[in-house]
């Protein structure tokens, strides 16, 4: 029996330290990214797989946190990738310095733009909507007009835009849609919102405990109830405004020790073995279609009428503009 307890701990001993001679490599990323339920668990797996590596995931709070981190840590961030901004935020995360180019470029994606960023590389993307359950809201707005002329009683929960990248990319619907009257609509709809969370996985959760009739989230989240619990009960209204496009991307840090693992993670991110993943935990489109196409379900989701968004550097023109408004209106 002590031989076989001795050889058990010598075995023990041998796999820890073989796991502690693999390189790691450091993402950090958005909460729901890592979550059970989320394609962290899953990519890690698939990468580790290629990489003879060890991937560790790092929650940092919501997407717009993620630079916030990084910016504060500077140099000395332990990150070796950020994963899970979007192209409203590129360009400030560009002008920080911190960021490495590309060291080639994605190709044959099915992101609906071009894409000539050199530092940062897609890995899905979608269309920012209010989803409501279709069992309770009747008179569903159809525009931003229509959800300031609803009921009083109708609430919905928004995001913060300086933690999160859907409560940044609504102020960039909203500045897009109006770019004249923004402030007016912000105030206009500010006795709808019930309240602002700091991330989108507080925010969904209100919606789905009941607190709210309608929750800023994206028009591919109805697929997650179909497909996931056979739950038909969520819809995405669409508004006749058109509805702002996020592409969200990760970028490699220039302080990385490890750039040769980080430009492999970026490049396994437009992989089949990735890119697979993501419609049904992530639950967004994929930067490019599986081989196996988009899961059934996808194709009962709405498809806006028109798809609005700007470049990362008109983004960074009108941030601060947009945030002073929606910030002003909340205010009073």
């Amino acid at each position: 029996m002590k031989n076989l307890i001795l050889a058990a701990g010598l075995s023990a001993i041998a796999t820890l330290a073989g796991a502690q001679d693999k390189p790691v490599l450091t993402v950090y990323t958005y909460d729901s990214f890592v979550s059970d339920w989320g394609p962290g668990p899953a990519v890690e797996k698939a990468f580790e797989a290629t990489c003879a590596c060890d991937l560790q995931l790092v929650a940092a709070g919501d997407g717009a946190s993620l630079l916030s981190r990084v910016q504060l840590e500077g140099a000395r961030t332990e990150a070796d990738i950020i994963l899970g901004i979007d192209t409203n935020l590129t360009a400030r995360a560009k002008a920080s310095g911190l960021f490495a180019p590309l060291s080639k470029m994605p190709s044959a994606l099915d992101v609906p733009v071009d894409w000539t960023d050199d530092t940062f590389a897609p890995f899905d993307w979608g269309y920012f909507a209010f989803v409501y359950d279709n069992t309770k809201l009747k008179n569903v707005p159809g525009s931003f007009q229509d959800l300031i002329e609803a009921d009083e009683n109708l609430k919905i929960v928004i995001q913060d835009p300086r933690s999160s990248t859907p409560g940044l990319g609504l102020l960039m619907w909203v500045k897009t849609a109006y770019p004249e009257k923004a402030d007016e609509i912000w105030a206009a709809l500010s006795p709808r919102i019930l309240t602002v969370t700091k991330g989108w996985s507080e925010a969904y959760g209100m919606f789905l405990e009941g607190e709210a009739d309608m929750v800023l989230s994206y028009t591919t989240s109805p697929a997650y109830h179909l497909i996931a619990e056979e739950d038909n009960t969520k819809s995405a209204a669409s508004f006749s405004e058109g509805h702002y496009m996020q592409i969200e991307v990760a970028g490699k840090l220039k302080s990385t020790d490890q750039p040769e693992l980080a430009d492999a993670f970026i490049d396994f991110m437009t992989s089949d073995g990735f890119q697979s993943i993501i419609p049904t935990t992530n639950w967004m489109y994929p930067a490019k279609f599986p081989q196996d196409g988009l899961p059934k379900g996808f194709e009962t989701l709405i498809t806006p009428v028109d798809s609005l968004i700007v470049s990362d550097t008109d983004a960074e023109k009108i941030r601060d503009e947009a945030l002073a408004e929606w910030l002003t209106a909340l205010s009073r």
